[in-house]
């Protein structure tokens, strides 16, 4: 039994097994905490298998997890379908709609082109009927992405990464199915490593907030955190929120979900996954300098330079298939100075030290 979240270490489940909820959410629903993400437990990095279904967890502290089973399923006999385990689902978001007492999950799916699938449920647990299996909004591709809600009006809205080049902030219609009628454009970039992804939105003393990764594989990077008055900016760039993190790999972790404690004053918890726990094993001296990172940004400049002829090495190759069925989590509080957030590292901590 967890009293205390350790960042980074291996985290089991009340059976004693790994959890599995990987660019994973929590959403709270009658007072009991639901984590949910990628089935990892079957992603070896050895064969085209991309997940197993999205995975659910209940708590009612935090620290010791229940697994509540694989609540979307993958599609064993569909090859074309967007849960078929070689789709290259990630991330999922689910959001619960208040007029129609539904779950909404919204899947992204990196086809050709990528794209969203969007399920609802009358249960957080299931099950998921596919309502809408193919959103491209406004008809652009999609990337890394969250969903949130104004406390306001129930409005909801979608922040997702149109890849390798900006991202974008889309309304979504009245029942979260698909986007409305407005949409606003952020962060441009010519191409990766700059590229911002993985982003995850949070509202605080009427600000938003958006902390994203940059772009290179599954190789940690420097976050960015960013602040506006609105959904749709315009957005002041912070920089870095990782303090004294010499490595710039964000802990070696990247964001999926900013998590505000219902219960708590001032409780943000930035949910993280920690891709390679064995970076620091394989990168030596260099990981903790900083050298190893500056490597890997120059590595990803060069492949999306249309004037440098990159070759993939061999090397190259097992660095974007990892064994994710193995991947950790670093779940860190946030802290703040005025409108500035950081986050700063701890080996443990505990929920209750907070307000």
């Amino acid at each position: 039994m967890y009293h205390s979240i350790r960042p980074g270490q291996v985290w089991l489940d009340t059976d004693g097994k790994r959890i599995q909820a990987h660019g994973g959410s929590i959403i709270a629903v009658d007072g009991v905490y639901y984590w949910y993400g990628e089935n990892k437990e079957k992603t070896t990095g050895e064969d085209k298998i991309w997940h197993w279904g999205v995975r659910c967890y209940s708590s009612g502290d935090l620290y010791n997890w229940k697994d509540e089973g694989v609540i979307i399923p993958p599609d064993l006999e569909n090859e074309k379908s967007p849960l078929h385990p070689f789709s290259m689902m990630d991330r999922p978001h689910i959001l619960y709609h208040k007029k129609t007492d539904r779950f909404i999950a919204w899947l992204k799916i990196m086809g050709e082109p990528p794209y969203f699938a969007v399920l609802s449920a009358e249960n957080i647990l299931g099950p998921y009927k596919m309502v809408n299996p193919r959103v491209n909004p406004f008809g652009m591709e999609v990337g890394d992405f969250d969903l949130a809600v104004s406390a306001e009006d129930n409005k909801a809205y979608l922040y997702s990464e149109r890849p390798h080049t900006m991202l974008y902030c889309a309304e979504l219609n009245e029942d979260y199915t698909d986007v409305g009628e407005q949409f606003s454009e952020h962060f441009p970039h010519t191409a990766p490593p700059e590229t911002r992804e993985a982003p995850a939105h949070f509202t605080r003393k009427g600000l938003h907030y958006l902390i994203t990764s940059g772009t290179t594989g599954y190789h940690p990077n420097p976050s960015e955190a960013a602040v506006a008055k609105s959904w749709h900016g315009p957005f002041e760039i912070q920089g870095d929120p990782h303090v004294d993190d010499r490595t710039r790999t964000s802990f070696n972790s990247q964001i999926s979900c900013i998590f505000q404690h219902p219960e708590k004053k001032d409780l943000y918890i930035a949910l993280a996954d920690r891709w390679m726990p064995d970076l620091p094993q394989i990168e030596g001296e260099a990981f903790y300098t900083g050298e190893a990172y500056e490597k890997t940004h120059k590595k990803f400049q060069q492949i999306f330079d249309p004037e440098v002829e990159f070759v993939f090495t061999e090397e190259d190759a097992k660095a974007m298939s990892i064994n994710s069925s193995l991947s950790n989590y670093v779940w860190l509080p946030l802290k703040f100075e005025g409108d500035r957030v950081y986050i700063e590292w701890k080996d443990e901590w505990k929920i209750e030290d907070y307000e």
